[in-house]
């Protein structure tokens, strides 16, 4: 195998090595998730200095080595310079960049998760920096396509437990629907419920059934027991599989879910009236849902927090 090779990709993190390298995290398309020494890219007049940027797209030429590859040679293709220019749009960046972190293998093309990335970055880019709401809604929608690409998107097309469509009531203020994260999704109410409802009377009936059971042991413990070294031939085993009740995570409005469901589109749908609150709650949403399936927190996130709490501050 040749001692050099060729790849494309986009830098999703660097830590300091040294007095003037760089480690940097890269999503290439051609060999997954790598990671490369940019030689002396902290120094003022380094050529890899701004190609060794967060969210910097190269086209690269790496040399191969025995812990740590070592780019060698550096021809930028594509620069996402609007995201550094606003806390939201690099907060937002800095979030999805964790999950593509989580997802990503090395060794193996990611040409899939190397293109939705790079697409959510656009977008976020070419938003208008009065729009914050746009934000959450790039966030929530980079999130969701993100989950879908791993195959482990949220159920929120139907109940996880009837299997019967959901579709949110908007003529009743006070309509909700649960979210299970250990379910996987949407939970109808009325279904959990009766569930909780069935399983409750099991439950006492069961209680009934053993108190008499116990009764009736301590008549036989009166009466003196043959041996039986081997069990009786008509002994029988009665197992009982009781469904599990799911835990709802939170409860969902009519426009919580209605966003939810459209975040499966190519693109945003705009739905009149959703407002910043909506988008903060399925954000939130999709965090925990996505964080229980990483295993791991997303730490950018709480950049989100501050961002968007600073900003309901200023205009409060």
């Amino acid at each position: 195998m040749s001692r050099t090779y060729k790849a494309t990709g986009i830098n999703l993190k660097t830590q300091v090595l040294g007095e003037s390298d760089k480690i940097v995290t890269i999503l290439t398309r051609e060999f997954g998730l790598i990671r490369a020494v940019a030689p002396g890219a902290r120094k003022h007049n380094s050529s890899l200095g701004g190609r060794s940027g967060m969210f910097v797209v190269n086209e690269l030429l790496i040399a191969k080595g025995r812990s740590l590859d070592k780019i060698t040679q550096a021809q930028t293709l594509t620069t996402y310079p609007g995201l550094a220019k606003d806390l939201g749009k690099l907060a937002a960046s800095q979030y999805l960049a964790e999950i593509v972190l989580c997802q990503a293998l090395s060794e193996q093309p990611q040409e899939e998760l190397y293109e939705l990335f790079n697409e959510h970055l656009h977008r976020l880019e070419a938003l208008s920096r009065a729009n914050t709401s746009g934000v959450l809604a790039h966030l929530a929608h980079g999130v969701f396509h993100l989950l879908a690409l791993a195959g482990v998107t949220p159920q929120v097309q139907m109940c996880c437990l009837s299997r019967r469509s959901l579709k949110p009531d908007f003529t009743d203020p006070n309509w909700q629907v649960g979210f299970s994260i250990p379910a996987g999704g949407t939970i109808c109410l009325e279904a959990w419920k009766t569930l909780r409802r069935d399983g409750e009377t099991k439950i006492r009936a069961e209680g009934h059934s053993s108190r008499g059971a116990g009764e009736q042991g301590e008549i036989n413990n009166q009466l003196p027991m043959p041996h039986a070294p081997f069990p009786m031939p008509n002994a029988q085993t009665v197992v009982v599989h009781r469904q599990e009740i799911p835990v709802i995570s939170t409860r969902l409005g009519a426009m919580e879910l209605a966003l939810l469901q459209h975040l499966s589109q190519p693109e945003i749908m705009q739905i009149d009236g959703a407002r910043d609150d909506h988008w903060l709650s399925v954000e939130q949403i999709l965090r925990q849902y996505a964080q229980y399936q990483l295993g791991r927190p997303i730490r950018s996130s709480t950049l989100i927090d501050s961002y968007f709490a600073a900003n309901h501050d200023a205009t409060v």
